[in-house]
């Protein structure tokens, strides 16, 4: 190699060394934290229970969710999965809060209750906890693959509680004196039957599911991502995660028009 060719060869290595560093220099300010691209952050939805802004009650309410029974027919659902899924979505509500399924089993088997079947069972579930209320459900339908899930959600208040009080006002004398002896009292059906129930079938094919999943799935992952919000209809935890909500969702709302329609001056409904 001639001293002409060592120069050239010496002048385009060190240009090559000298690109080379200017490159890894730049990977490294694009991958500090004070550079990388920001990503914008959306909010997600959020669920608020009525019960405070209905002046029901002063601070959270307290639920039990008892373990869904399985009815859909098929061994592939998995109970304990989406009970945990409805203790999750309840735990996400502003105003309320649910007890760990956990300490509702050990609960019912303390009470040898191996499932809540009638309101005295959940009365008795309810006294025994402590609790304001208790969410008794079912799996209707479940498929994996659609994917599909049907549940049915019944809440059974303890009585005295998620009710409105009637206000304390002096009895007329001829009232009194047309009273009857013994009175039932407002609201003691609420011990007796379901404070609200609400059923639906989820369907991964109807679109108006999968507004709701796009809807439910703005602000819980990455935009970016590539399934972006069908990550949820393409993974069964994470469809039971959404149904789980959407069925709380739906509860939410029947306990909202539930107290709308009693009245603040009778403590029955209108």
């Amino acid at each position: 190699m001639t001293s002409t060719e060592r120069m050239h060869a010496g002048v385009w290595g060190r240009g090559l060394s000298r690109a080379l560093a200017l490159a890894a220099l730049g990977s490294a300010v694009a991958l500090s934290p004070g550079c990388a691209p920001k990503r914008e952050l959306i909010p997600p939805q959020m669920l608020v229970a009525p019960y405070q802004s209905s002046g029901v009650a002063q601070g959270e309410v307290l639920w039990a969710v008892v373990p869904l029974r399985n009815e859909s027919g098929t061994t592939s659902a998995r109970p304990d999965e989406v009970s945990d899924a409805v203790v999750r979505a309840v735990e996400e509500a502003q105003g309320v809060r649910a007890l760990p399924l956990n300490r509702t089993i050990a609960a019912m088997r303390a009470l040898e209750l191996g499932s809540v079947e009638t309101p005295e069972d959940a009365q008795r579930l309810a006294k025994a906890l402590g609790v304001d209320g208790v969410l008794v459900g079912t799996i209707t339908s479940y498929d994996p693959y659609q994917p599909a899930i049907g549940m049915a959600l019944a809440l059974y208040g303890r009585p005295g509680s998620m009710v409105r009080q009637k206000p304390a006002e002096t009895p007329d004398s001829r009232e009194l004196a047309m009273a009857m002896t013994e009175q039932t009292p407002a609201n003691t059906n609420f011990s007796t039957a379901p404070l609200s129930v609400v059923s639906e079938q989820l369907s991964g094919t109807n679109h108006q599911v999968l507004l709701d999943v796009q809807r439910y799935a703005a602000g819980r992952h990455d935009p970016k991502s590539a399934l972006n919000w069908r990550r949820y209809v393409a993974s069964m935890p994470l469809y039971t995660d959404f149904a789980a909500f959407h069925m709380v969702e739906r509860l939410m709302q029947a306990e909202t028009l539930r107290l709308v329609r009693v009245s603040p001056t009778q403590g029955e409904p209108k």
